[in-house]
Formats: structure tokens, C-alpha cells, sequence
């Protein structure tokens, strides 16, 4: 994984160390307000989905696993196309940001037999047939104002 360690001043002037990808604390603490994320994807002639997903875990700091229970048109796009883009907003600061990225599919190895007991702990009747890796390649704004659709990673 990739992470590079900054030192940043906070507003009272204690410096602070903090890891950052592509997915930094910014991104981060808007992900962690979601239970639902818009999963946006492309079917290889350009028709585009956006599916609800529940199963969206940050690893690391440019990677997003997300959980496959019930897919069909978001999982045929992504063998396809892999490409992804998912949506975070934050009602309460009225934040959100827009992640874009290549998919991998898997259906074994010890990431996948890692989400699948996961997803078995909080329900067994989830069917966990497979985890999409997102490997975030850049980050954009979309808060409302001048700065909205600005990249930021």
C-alpha cells in the first residue's frame, strides 16, 4: 500500500503525523458516515449503472473492498469494464467526494475468505459470492461551491 507520512500543523500550532493516500483522513471521515453507497459502473458499450451497496470497507489508503451479495448488472459491467467510481456524503458538514478506480473481481484467496466472514458475521444468509477490489486511482470534490469537481487526490 501505498502512503506517504506528513507533518501538518493543527489550527493551535501542535504538529501531528498522519498517513495519506489516496484516501486521506478528509475522504475518510465521509466514507465512515455511510451505510449505502452509490456505486457507479459501465457496461462495455458505455451504459451506465449506479447500484446501492451496503458492503463498502476502506483498506488502506487507495484501495475500497466492496462486497458482492446480490449483484448482477454491477458485477457483469466491472468483468467487462473495470471501472468504478463510488459516491460518500456526509449530511451533516454537507461534504462528499467522488472516488475513481480499476476493479478486480475475486472469488478466493485470503481477502476474499476475509470480506466472506465478514459479511457471514453480520448476516448468514448473505450469500458472499465475491469481493470487488477498487484500487482508487483519483479523488474529486463534490461538495457544493467553487471548489466542486476539483480533484483532490
Amino acid at each position: 500500500m501505498r502512503y506517504q507520512v506528513l507533518q501538518t500543523t493543527t489550527p493551535v500550532g501542535r504538529r501531528m503525523e498522519r498517513k495519506m493516500g489516496i484516501i486521506n483522513d478528509e475522504i475518510r471521515a465521509v466514507f465512515e458516515k455511510n451505510k449505502i453507497f452509490s456505486v457507479a459502473t459501465a457496461a462495455k458499450d458505455g451504459t451506465p449503472n449506479v447500484a446501492p451497496i451496503a458492503f463498502v470497507q476502506l483498506v488502506g489508503g487507495d484501495e475500497i473492498w466492496i462486497g458482492d451479495n446480490y449483484m448482477k448488472k454491477t458485477l457483469k459491467n466491472v468483468l467487462e469494464n473495470p471501472k468504478m467510481s463510488i459516491f460518500a456524503w456526509d449530511p451533516d458538514s454537507k461534504r462528499c467526494f467522488q472516488v475513481k478506480g480499476s476493479v478486480e473481481v475475486r472469488t478466493e484467496g485470503p481477502e476474499y475468505e476475509k470480506m466472506k466472514a465478514t459479511m457471514k458475521a453480520k448476516n448468514e444468509a448473505y450469500p458472499a459470492k465475491g469481493l470487488l477490489v477498487l484500487r482508487v486511482q483519483e479523488a474529486y470534490s463534490c461538495t457544493p461551491g467553487p471548489n466542486a469537481g476539483d480533484r483532490v487526490a
